[in-house]
C-alpha cells in the first residue's frame, strides 16, 4: 500500500510549512503558556484558510479532506503546537459537529464567525457523574412551548472559558434514544460560566451551570434518537487528537535530538552514549508506526464512514507514542527539558493530557478488544 502524500498534499504540506516557519515560530513558546484561546492567532489562521479545512464550500469552509487537516495540524505543531490546537478547534470536535447536522438557519447564524475566528464553539458533554459513561449525562432539556428549559451541569468542557456559543450534550426523555444536544449562546439567561479551573496542561476550563435556562426550539441541534450521531463524530474527533498528540510529542522529539547532538558531557556529545540513541531509536519506530496508523484512518475516513477500530488504534497509537517521545525529550535535555523555558515540558504535560482526552487509553483498547474479539463486551454490571 502507497502511502505516499499526493503531489497537491505535499504543495499543501509546504505551503503550511512556509507560513508557520515564518508567522508563528517567533513567540510559540509565550503562546503555548498561555491559557486561553487566542482569537487574534485564529484569525490569522483563518486568513490562510486553516479554518473549516474539511467543510464544504458551499458552507464556507475548504472543500478539503481529513488528510489535509491532519498535514496542516502535525505541520503547525512542529512550530507552533498552539496553533495546532486552534486548527483543531477550526475543524474538529464540536465544530465539526455542528457543521454535520445544523440546519441551513443555524450555520448562516454562526457558521461563519468560526469559519473567520470571530468565534469559537465550545463542547459541554461531561458531568460530575458521566464522563466516560456519557450515557448517564442527567442535564435536561423540558419542552415549554416555543422553548426548551435546560437544566443540569457541565464540567472539563473543551473551550468552556471563551466559547461564544456551547453545543451541549442534553437528556430529552429517559433511556439511549432520548439523548440528543441543543446549542445555548454565551450570555443565555440561566447559563452560568463557573470560575476558571486549570488542567496539568495549563488550559482552563469552567463548570458550566444551567438553571431554567430558556432557549428556542430553533437551537436544537439534534433532537430524541440524536445520540448515536453525536457519538459516530468522535470516530473523526479521535484524528484530530490523534494528529496533534503525534506532532507535538514529535516536536519535542526533534528539539531534544538537537540538543543530544550538541551538549556534552564526560568530554563528548551525549548522542554518542548508547543509552540515549537506543531510546531515540525507540521512540522513532512508535513514531513512525503511529504515523501509518493515523494516515489509514484519515485515508479511509475520507472515503466514507471512519471506521471505530482503525481511529481507536490510531489514537491509541499516537497517543502513546507521542507521550513517550515527549517523556523521552524531558529525560534527556534533564533541567533544561524540565524548565519551563523549554517547550518540551509544555509537550510533556500537552501529549499526557491527550491520554484522557477524547477517549481514554483505556477505552479505546476496549473498543480495539472488541473488534479482536468479534462481539461487544458490555462495561455496566449485569442487571437483574
Amino acid at each position: 500500500m502507497n502511502f505516499d502524500l499526493t503531489p497537491e498534499q505535499i504543495a499543501f504540506q509546504d505551503a503550511v510549512r512556509g507560513f508557520a516557519r515564518a508567522q508563528l515560530a517567533d513567540g510559540a513558546l509565550e503562546r503555548a503558556h498561555d491559557p486561553r484561546y487566542s482569537f487574534d492567532l485564529a484569525r490569522k489562521l483563518a486568513g490562510q484558510g486553516l479554518l473549516g479545512i474539511i467543510m464544504p464550500e458551499a458552507d464556507g469552509g475548504a472543500g478539503g479532506t481529513l488528510m489535509d487537516a491532519v498535514i496542516a495540524i502535525q505541520e503547525l505543531a512542529m512550530v507552533c503546537p498552539k496553533s495546532a490546537d486552534v486548527v483543531q478547534a477550526g475543524n474538529f470536535g464540536a465544530i465539526r459537529t455542528f457543521a454535520e447536522y445544523a440546519t441551513a438557519e443555524q450555520k448562516a447564524k454562526w457558521l461563519p464567525g468560526f469559519l473567520s475566528g470571530d468565534a469559537l464553539i465550545g463542547l459541554g458533554m461531561s458531568e460530575p457523574g458521566a464522563g466516560s459513561e456519557v450515557t448517564a449525562l442527567q442535564t435536561s432539556a423540558v419542552a415549554d412551548g416555543d422553548d426548551y428549559v435546560i437544566n443540569g451541569t457541565k464540567v472539563f468542557s473543551t473551550h468552556s472559558a471563551d466559547a461564544t456559543l456551547y453545543l451541549v450534550y442534553v437528556r430529552f426523555e429517559p433511556g439511549l434514544n432520548g439523548i440528543g444536544s441543543v446549542l445555548i449562546e454565551r450570555g443565555t439567561p440561566g447559563l452560568t460560566i463557573g470560575k476558571p479551573s486549570t488542567f496539568m496542561s495549563g488550559e482552563q476550563w469552567c463548570q458550566l451551570y444551567f438553571e431554567d435556562c430558556r432557549i428556542p426550539k430553533a437551537n436544537v441541534l439534534l433532537g430524541e434518537g440524536g445520540f448515536k450521531k453525536q457519538i459516530a463524530g468522535f470516530n473523526v474527533e479521535r484524528i484530530g487528537n490523534s494528529s496533534r498528540s503525534l506532532a507535538v510529542g514529535r516536536h519535542a522529539f526533534t528539539v531534544a535530538r538537537d540538543h543530544v547532538l550538541e551538549r556534552k558531557q564526560f568530554g563528548r556529545p551525549i548522542a554518542e552514549f548508547q543509552g540515549l540513541q537506543w531510546q531515540f531509536a525507540e521512540a522513532a519506530v512508535k513514531m513512525e508506526s503511529a504515523q501509518m496508523l493515523l494516515y489509514r484512518a484519515a485515508t479511509n475516513a475520507d472515503k466514507g464512514l471512519p471506521s471505530a477500530y482503525e481511529t481507536s488504534m490510531a489514537k491509541f497509537a499516537c497517543n502513546q507514542a507521542g507521550y513517550e517521545a515527549a517523556n523521552l525529550a524531558v529525560q534527556a535535555m534533564g533541567a533544561t527539558g524540565y524548565s519551563s523555558e523549554a517547550i518540551v515540558e509544555y509537550c510533556f504535560r500537552r501529549t499526557r493530557g491527550w491520554m484522557i482526552a477524547g477517549g481514554s487509553t483505556e477505552i479505546l483498547k476496549n473498543r480495539i478488544a472488541e473488534e479482536v474479539f468479534g462481539r461487544r463486551f458490555d462495561q455496566r454490571p449485569p442487571r437483574a
